[in-house]
């Protein structure tokens, strides 16, 4: 059964629910929570999270990992059947059961380490102990899955809010199932662009036979990053974010990288051609675009919190209209005591590590829970009605709020790690929570048992935590490699200038960032506002802020890449757009895929060989 039949207007919640239990639920009767797709997910996702790390640590993006993981279970478990290692096909709600242990795995243990925990290793300049952070990481985790509880059923199940990629993600295993000639393609272009991915990582990274720059616009113009990188990660990322945005971030590198930063520079603002040197200057006007559009596209959406708001009375009733079979509610959804119990527990663990290692008083860690579920509730909405999660936002939202009451007799040190912890802690949570439930729907189309799909998640979380941070920490072993050319950390460069300029106050930083920073803010302001007012035909022609503001944070070479990748994409949309819907996220995920796992393995190497 389609999305479309259950959102019929005229059903009542009741009957919306009766009809998909009695329609489209196949829990009972097809395989779904089994060891061999918790395993297989675990690894997967563990596997993605790296991907994501290296990624994040040199975009400041995430990458959904759902439809990746989707193909490369299936592609990796015919191959098992074929050499003997496996005996039979794996169902397709084992095969959602893995995706959902993997994106817990990838997604909802990695985003915090590349930008709120990074910003505070920048911040403190020191490590964080690998069992703090595991720790961390790992409530931060359970406070997100947990905290999507009450909202699948009202969202998914009454709602019947879209969850675009949830409905993607379900549509291509229904394709791997259903058409084996398309299922190999997807596999066979996954798999070859993942090679080369790697390939190019190893003879760039591990051979040398590559050099990291090539100087194309002259020696002069590389000093200020204004080069080609041989990365096909790069080019890769831009055909999936696509033209508009890539643009963006092109021409707000020719503003900051080919005017700005040489105009500071030779007025000594800027006092080193160093890429950490120039990016403290770069990244206030930056982070005040991305920062002030946020949170006016926020409040632009507040149609959609005042729904998510609305709606809360129904979260925690356990019923809708009427009472729906009791086997229903007792056996299929999630009970009501797995969200206290998790939510209790993941509360203590952040409050006592938010006291011992962060400094931040209790009520302070409480209040942090508490606006978690709020944000995460926007979060989920948000998401589900746009495909957009406004993490952003959100971080933004606790970062401010607690710069006004954290009390001023607290040491600016404190006051930044305050700042900080509390917009990690909100921040994580939401994303976890519209990351899963855009899982929970795609086990809700392909008629899963939503209880098992949870403890899917669940499991995903313990593989992530390990594979993740212990990642993380060999990869960046001290904050001296962060802000540099092979991780310049945008995400958590934008992080830390406001928990520094909210604690500091603007007569810290010199006159011209202070003018960067409201003229940078004024941009984000007018943007939103001009994209909404142009007819549609034109809104092309309006820089996207987020991109515009993002090329502040990174070198000029990475928006160049990009939007070369988002070219090609485009292209190749407009002349073969059969072969763009078949090919192009498949290729693109397996090159960046390939080119992270082997650019890892050599960072790793030489970590544990040095």
């Amino acid at each position: 059964m389609r999305d479309d039949m259950m959102s019929n207007p005229d059903l009542s919640p009741f009957e919306k629910e009766k009809r998909w239990y009695k329609e489209v639920y196949q829990g009972d009767d097809v395989k779904q929570l089994t060891l061999r797709a918790v395993l297989m997910g675990g690894v997967l996702g563990s596997i993605m999270s790296l991907v994501n790390i290296y990624v994040g640590l040199k975009t400041g993006w995430g990458l959904g990992v759902a439809i990746t993981a989707c193909i490369l279970s299936y592609s990796i478990w015919q191959v098992m059947l074929k050499i003997g290692l496996a005996r039979t096909e794996m169902t397709i709600l084992e095969n959602n059961c893995m995706q959902s242990a993997a994106s817990s795995a990838g997604y909802s243990t990695g985003g915090t380490m590349v930008s709120a925990i990074a910003a505070w290793m920048m911040l403190n300049n020191t490590s964080m102990h690998t069992g703090l952070l595991m720790a961390w990481v790992f409530f931060l985790a359970v406070l997100g899955v947990t905290l999507a509880i009450p909202m699948k059923r009202q969202m998914i199940n009454i709602e019947q809010l879209k969850f675009p990629s949830g409905i993607a993600a379900a549509e291509t295993l229904r394709s791997l199932h259903g058409s084996g000639g398309e299922a190999a393609k997807s596999a066979t272009s996954l798999a070859i662009a993942g090679l080369v991915g790697g390939m190019v990582a190893i003879i760039r990274d591990g051979l040398g036979w590559l050099p990291g720059l090539f100087k194309v616009f002259g020696a002069k113009a590389a000093s200020y990053t204004i080069a080609f990188e041989p990365s096909l990660l790069m080019i890769a990322a831009g055909a999936i974010m696509g033209l508009h945005t890539a643009a963006s971030m092109l021409a707000g590198a020719i503003l900051c990288w080919g005017i700005l930063t040489p105009m500071m520079y030779h007025q000594g603002v800027i006092t080193s051609l160093e890429y950490s040197v120039m990016v403290r200057w770069t990244l206030w006007g930056g982070v005040a675009c991305m920062v002030t559009s946020g949170l006016l596209s926020f409040a632009m959406q507040w149609r959609t919190v005042v729904r998510a708001f609305s709606g809360m009375k129904n979260l925690f009733s356990g019923k809708t209209d009427q009472s729906v079979d009791d086997k229903m509610i007792e056996r299929i959804e999630v009970p009501a005591s797995w969200f206290l119990g998790g939510s209790v527990f993941g509360t203590i663990g952040v409050v006592i590590i938010a006291l011992y290692a962060f400094g931040m008083p209790v009520w302070m860690s409480i209040l942090a829970v508490i606006m978690s579920f709020f944000l995460a509730l926007v979060a989920c909405r948000a998401t589900g009605e746009t495909d957009t999660t406004p993490v952003g936002a959100m971080g933004k939202v606790t970062q401010l709020f607690y710069g006004m009451i954290t009390p001023r007799s607290f040491a600016p040190a404190a006051r930044q790690n305050v700042n900080l912890m509390a917009a990690c802690i909100t921040a994580g949570v939401a994303d976890s929570s519209a990351d899963l439930l855009i899982d929970l729907k795609s086990g809700y189309l392909l008629g899963a048992n939503p209880r098992k799909q949870f403890l899917a998640q669940f499991s995903g979380i313990f593989f992530g935590t390990v594979f993740a941070v212990a990642a993380f920490q060999l990869i960046v072993p001290d904050p001296s490699h962060l802000g540099t050319a092979q991780f310049p950390a945008p995400a958590a460069q934008t992080w830390r200038g406001v928990a520094e300029l909210l604690s500091k106050g603007l007569h810290s930083i010199h006159y011209t960032a202070r003018w960067a920073i409201f003229i940078g803010g004024l941009v984000g302001l007018i943007l939103p506002l001009l994209g909404r007012a142009v007819p549609d035909r034109f809104k092309w022609l309006v820089p996207s802020p987020m991109g515009l503001g993002m090329a502040f944070t990174f070198h000029f070479f990475y928006s160049l890449s990009m939007f070369i990748g988002a070219v090609i994409a485009f292209v190749l949309g407009r002349t073969r757009p059969k072969i763009a819907e078949e090919y192009t996220v498949p290729v693109a995920s397996g090159l960046i895929a390939g080119e992270s796992l082997a650019a890892i393995g050599v960072a790793l190497y030489v970590a544990l060989a040095g």
